[in-house]
């Protein structure tokens, strides 16, 4: 009995541990099941967030591709985030420079109200913004994994907490790698945003930056197009559409319609002078000066290195539409404009054409205005209306400036000289070189005919030492072949005065010479006075070298006592117009003898040129003038008679 008992006892126990044992295999499969349940559950989460994100990237690069708005990218991006990346809000802000605020542009998943309150960068990490702050200034996507346990905030947070929005993630948006804008995403799921989801929104976010950067130097180019680099102001492309929009849009009866155009005078010695960055720095100051004084229809542009233009479109008489153009000039060039430490005046001169004929299009009004403005400068008027004649005087005139270029090329230019006599005992005393054109169809040419184009083409530089080179050239073959000494004279322009090489031009002139070079150089007052301290400046360094200084056309300029007395010169040239008249105007004669007496207590030479009569010559002896030119000694004369005629005994 009890062997039984003991038997039915072990196979009890038998049983028992295969059934733990199979209650064990079972438990632990069945463990085994979960995880895997779990591990499957979570890397479908996983594979579910990250296809949102890869939905988002695909549709935002679909619309970048299409779209080349900024603000229209912007609204698709928010609402691609919303609708195929299931994101809660989305909203996307510019960064405004020179502020501490971004202003929202587009949103999606959020109230208008909140959507487009600006938002404050502020400092602390203590509110959903303060992310935003973080990613602008660090450059770098910020991310908050628990959006309630930040306190504070604007109504996009408090609107984000009351739809359950648990986390978010600010994204900064790049141009020209610089921070322009950010872009916001929030998210159902707490630490939604992980390595993973960062790294396809750190590629979202960069391409969106490439289409903002791209979209800018379109932009820029578009702009660029039809404006002006330096001023801002509309180009010349850009005027002659406006101009073209003004001439097609119904006019009434009496209205004008047309183009004006201004020059600013002398420009390029500014340049010259003072440097390009002061040449710019002064043309950015007449566009600000343009833009106050035209009216906004008139839209002010610039179409040449120093050339401003406004369309006309207004219900006015001409006359009534010049004195409008005057008071635009005034307004613009009235006063002095400080740039780089420099006080300077500039002189504008217009040209103006309007509408005679229904068929003047924008293009032929534009070159009619051009050839007004050409004519206002030679003619030294402020402006002047386009008249159909100008257009066979501007022919000629190119005509000639072509010519005069092949003159230069082809060594056309000569010198003849005018004898300088001493007024008590005759003796030769010097020569002015003045520069004559042999043309060989048409023989001698006036001065007065070429030398204002060279001014105007600024060939007279080259000219200008040419003469002075020839000169001292003649000078010194008469010394060695014809034993005759005498100094030489040549006139200098503005053009070369002011020009920055002026100095060294000299000083490669008279560098032949081993004494001191016979060499006197003739400047008008009223150029000496254009910019003193710096034409001192030049003179001093000139009068070093041995060369003599002296004023020109003495009388006629504005130069006071003291100016006067600065200035490193040895003569004064009395004005032929006061020794012309000075025996039949009383007044003329007081101008000589206070010319005279000033010049001798400055111990300075004196000449009295435009001497045609012995009368003339009688009153500058009494007057104890030092020296006489004019034809009543002798004429120009080429370099062949003129040593005849200084010979002794002639």
């Amino acid at each position: 009995m009890g062997d039984r008992v003991v038997g039915v006892i072990d196979v009890f126990s038998r049983e028992r541990i295969e059934l733990d044992d199979r209650l064990t295999d079972t438990l632990n499969t069945l463990g085994i099941q979960i995880g895997q349940f779990f591990v499957r559950s979570a890397q479908h989460q996983r594979i579910v967030r990250l296809t949102r994100v890869y939905a988002v990237l695909s549709g935002i690069n679909a619309a970048i591709v299409r779209i080349r708005d900024r603000r229209q990218l912007f609204h698709e991006a928010c609402h691609i985030a919303v609708r195929e990346g299931n994101f809660g809000m989305a909203w996307i802000g510019e960064v405004v420079v020179g502020t501490a605020q971004v202003v929202p542009l587009a949103w999606a998943g959020i109230g208008d109200e909140s959507g487009a309150e600006p938002l404050t960068l502020a400092v602390g990490g203590q509110s959903g913004e303060s992310a935003i702050a973080e990613a602008v200034r660090s450059e770098q996507a910020c991310v908050v994994h628990h959006l309630s346990r930040r306190k504070g905030g604007g109504k996009r947070r408090t609107e984000a907490l009351r739809r359950g929005y648990r986390s978010m993630i600010a994204m900064p948006l790049f141009v020209e790698s610089k921070v322009c804008g950010v872009m916001v995403l929030y998210a159902e799921e707490a630490e939604y945003f992980t390595a993973e989801e960062r790294t396809l929104l750190d590629e979202l976010a960069n391409d969106i930056s490439f289409a903002l950067d791209y979209m800018a130097k379109q932009d820029q180019l578009t702009y660029l197009a039809r404006h002006d680099a330096l001023t801002g102001l509309p180009n010349r492309a850009e005027l002659l559409d406006r101009l073209r929009d003004a001439l097609q849009d119904p006019v009434g009866n009496g209205d004008i319609v047309g183009v004006v155009v201004w020059d600013v005078h002398r420009f390029r010695h500014i340049n010259d002078t003072f440097g390009r960055q002061v040449g710019d720095t002064l043309l950015k100051a007449l566009a600000q000066r343009f833009r106050a004084a035209c009216p906004h229809t008139l839209n002010p542009a610039r179409i040449g290195v120093d050339q401003f233009a406004c369309v006309i479109r207004a219900e006015h008489e001409l006359t009534d539409l010049a004195h409008h153009i005057e008071q635009t000039t005034q307004a613009v060039a009235g006063q002095r404009l400080m740039v780089g430490g420099h006080a300077l005046h500039v002189t504008l001169a217009a040209g103006i054409a309007v509408r005679a004929h229904e068929e003047d299009d924008a293009d032929t009004l534009l070159r009619n205005a051009e050839a007004a403005l050409r004519q206002a400068k030679r003619s030294g008027v402020s402006y002047l209306f386009y008249e159909p004649e100008m257009n066979a005087f501007i022919a000629r005139t190119l005509f000639l400036e072509n010519r005069l270029r092949q003159a230069l090329e082809r060594k056309e230019f000569v010198l003849h000289y005018q004898p300088k006599v001493c007024a008590v005992t005759g003796a030769i005393t010097g020569l002015e070189a003045l520069i004559r054109w042999q043309d060989p169809d048409n023989g001698l040419v006036s001065p007065a005919v070429f030398i204002p184009i060279l001014e105007e083409t600024g060939m007279i530089i080259q000219v200008g030492q040419w003469a002075i080179q020839s000169a001292l050239a003649d000078a010194m073959r008469w010394r060695e072949m014809h034993g005759i000494t005498s100094r030489v004279a040549v006139n200098v322009s503005s053009l070369q005065l002011q020009h920055k090489d002026f100095v060294d031009a000299i000083r490669e002139a008279v560098s032949g010479w081993d004494a001191a070079p016979p060499l006197d150089l003739e400047i008008t007052e009223s150029m000496l006075m254009a910019d003193l301290d710096g034409n001192v400046k030049r003179l001093e360094a000139v009068r070093d070298m041995g060369v003599r200084i002296a004023i020109d056309d003495f009388g006629t300029g504005y130069s006071s006592l003291g100016y006067l007395a600065r200035l490193p010169v040895n003569a004064l040239k009395i004005d032929r117009s006061f020794v012309s008249s000075m025996s039949m105007t009383p007044e003329d004669m007081t101008i000589v003898s206070t010319i005279i007496s000033l010049a001798h207590s400055l111990d300075l030479k004196v000449i009295g040129e435009g001497v045609e009569t012995e009368e003339q010559a009688k009153f500058l002896r009494l007057l104890k003038c030092n020296e006489l030119q004019g034809f009543l000694i002798s004429s120009p004369l080429p370099p062949e008679d003129l040593v005849a005629f200084m010979r002794p005994g002639r």
